[in-house]
């Protein structure tokens, strides 16, 4: 087993996937640039012996919603806590040839994208095969290329080896089995106490701000608390419009299983408008949140030098990220959809 592990965090298989896909160093590389971060030094991955050092409905709440934002949100919260707890480097550079610069300094296992692609395409499946109507063959065909596709995409990239892809998408299938018993419960949260929003803020935050220190700054404790803002903002929208009523409520009730409706010009030119018309807001919103909540704190914390390694201080970073996405999540669920219906897009 041990053996079988070790070459699943091989480097060189990472090195003749990308070789087979027409991938190679470039000429002008010379001997390669060693990884930055953890893939430097003698890191091991724990138990696995000696390793060497390897590098809906329309305007307001779809029907589960809060399932498909929590499950996702979970799974990703504990892959990128599981990144710094365990430590594992990413492949090494050489052999890999390394496309992504931004998240080089972050740990390997497990591959957060393929728990990410893992997530969102098996939980939309599993929600919506009992409501619309579509081949469920197709429907899992389509969640598992897209899954796979995404997986491989990190592999190509060179920021994972294959036992990060195959140990994240592990993960989220036991998160999966492990939740699903409570999704109804999930999806009825919606409507439960006034403080419920109160019990979204302060959790998410309460986490992110006690997240694991690193040795050193990486991007993952911001990534985190990027991703739990939005699914916070996301929900707290989704409690708004279920708590003032804003959501457009069907004269009659909804049959248990709906046609998917097809794909005309007439739908797509729609969807773009939608699409343009809330992606604008959203970028507005987020431009605004961002630097109003950087000044309140560069204030209260009586910052004087305001630059990137400023914003990278947890008790400026965390807030910052946090409330600016929460309010982005909270506008693309509430005050989009209300934009929409304002320009008669609905």
């Amino acid at each position: 087993m041990a053996e079988l592990l070790w070459s699943l965090q091989d480097s060189q298989l990472v090195a003749r996937f990308q070789r087979r896909c027409g991938l190679f160093p470039a000429p002008d590389e010379g001997p390669g640039e060693p990884c930055a971060g953890p893939a430097e030094g003698a890191a091991r991955a724990p138990g696995l012996g000696h390793l060497p050092a390897a590098k809906g409905r329309g305007a307001g709440e779809p029907a589960n919603g809060l399932r498909r934002v929590a499950v996702p949100q979970l799974v990703m919260y504990i892959g990128q806590v599981a990144k710094d707890v365990l430590k594992w480097p990413r492949p090494f550079s050489p052999p890999v040839v390394k496309l992504e610069k931004r998240v080089i300094a972050e740990y390997g296992m497990p591959s957060t994208h393929a728990m990410a692609a893992t997530a969102i395409s098996f939980t939309l499946l599993i929600s919506t095969m009992d409501r619309y109507q579509y081949p469920f063959v197709l429907g899992l065909m389509m969640a598992v290329v897209f899954s796979t596709l995404v997986s491989l995409s990190r592999l190509y990239t060179g920021m994972h080896t294959v036992l990060d892809v195959l140990g994240g998408i592990l993960i989220t299938a036991i998160l999966i089995v492990l939740t699903y018993p409570a999704w109804t419960l999930i999806d009825l949260l919606d409507s439960a106490s006034p403080l419920f929003p109160v019990c979204v803020l302060v959790v998410p935050f309460f986490l992110c701000y006690n997240y694991p220190v690193s040795d050193y700054y990486s991007p993952t404790r911001a990534d985190t608390t990027t991703i739990m803002a939005a699914g916070a903002g996301v929900t707290i929208g989704f409690w708004i419009n279920h708590f003032f009523q804003l959501m457009s409520k069907p004269t009659d009730p909804l049959p248990v299983i709906q046609n998917i409706p097809p794909l005309t010009r007439d739908l797509l030119v729609l969807g773009l408008t939608k699409f343009t018309v809330g992606i604008v807001l959203l970028l507005l919103v987020r431009q605004l949140v961002q630097n109003l909540s950087l000044q309140v704190l560069y204030s209260w914390f009586k910052v004087v030098t305001r630059n990137k390694e400023a914003r990278r201080r947890l008790e400026i970073e965390v807030p910052y990220k946090f409330v600016t996405y929460t309010s982005v999540g909270i506008c693309a669920t509430t005050f989009v959809p209300m934009l929409h219906r304002f320009l008669g897009l609905l």
